[in-house]
């Protein structure tokens, strides 16, 4: 397969700026995984991002997941970033690398009776809601504790982390607030030692902010028009 050289430099350009971020956070640039946000990318595209090295797909919708992963012919990693409808967990299965964005009991229990019939454990993320936006999904951070004490219950469940989406703004400078209050949480839940429940992964940053979440401790960064350019929807 032809090698796409916008794509390469697209790439290469990401993985710079991830290594430069966490070198001045104190990190290593191997902590922080590259997820390419593969939402209307074509079986093709993420066919030549995955032979370039980027091996970790973000998909917003599971139908998208299931068709893609039936035909792309590579060893990938599947993300599901996207709100999940209960009435779409029935399809997901052992493919899936995380779940992002356990945002509610009723999706937590879909999720849980899902596991048990096909004896898996789901590795998810919860979803915080720090900004307060009505039209972000997520638990506010004041419930985030309740929540997991009540998810660390299910044994088809593993938490790894929370997830945030951060308001979109010119400058990422002015969502910095929002990483540090995610990572804060995290270690806060962490001293907690609830059992079933890790906090070792932060699903935070996109393509115009990702490089001040790695500063405030980002593990995962979700990128996509800064790969694949500006996508019409």
């Amino acid at each position: 397969m032809k090698i796409d050289n916008n794509l390469k430099h697209a790439i290469n350009n990401v993985i710079q700026n991830i290594r430069d971020a966490a070198v001045k956070s104190g990190r290593k640039p191997e902590d922080v995984l590259l997820l390419g946000v593969t939402k209307t990318v074509d079986v093709e595209t993420m066919q030549k991002i995955y032979d370039l090295g980027v091996t970790h797909f973000g998909e917003n919708r599971v139908q998208e997941y299931l068709k893609k992963s039936d035909i792309i012919r590579r060893e990938c990693h599947w993300h599901i970033i996207g709100r999940l409808q209960t009435n779409k967990v029935r399809y997901l299965d052992q493919r899936i690398t995380l779940i992002h964005s356990l945002d509610r009991i009723e999706l937590a229990e879909a999720i849980q009776k899902r596991g048990q019939k096909i004896n898996h454990i789901f590795p998810v993320l919860v979803q915080v809601n720090v900004s307060g936006e009505d039209t972000k999904a997520g638990i506010y951070p004041d419930d985030v504790m309740n929540f997991l004490t009540n998810v660390s219950k299910m044994g088809n469940i593993k938490v790894k982390g929370l997830m945030t989406m951060a308001p979109y703004t010119e400058d990422p400078e002015e969502v910095r607030y929002i990483f540090k209050k995610i990572k804060k949480l995290a270690v806060d839940i962490e001293r907690e030692k609830v059992e079933n429940i890790s906090m070792e992964e932060l699903s935070m940053g996109m393509s115009g902010d990702y490089k001040i979440a790695i500063e405030e401790g980002s593990t995962i960064v979700r990128v996509g028009s800064a790969l694949f350019g500006e996508r019409v929807y």
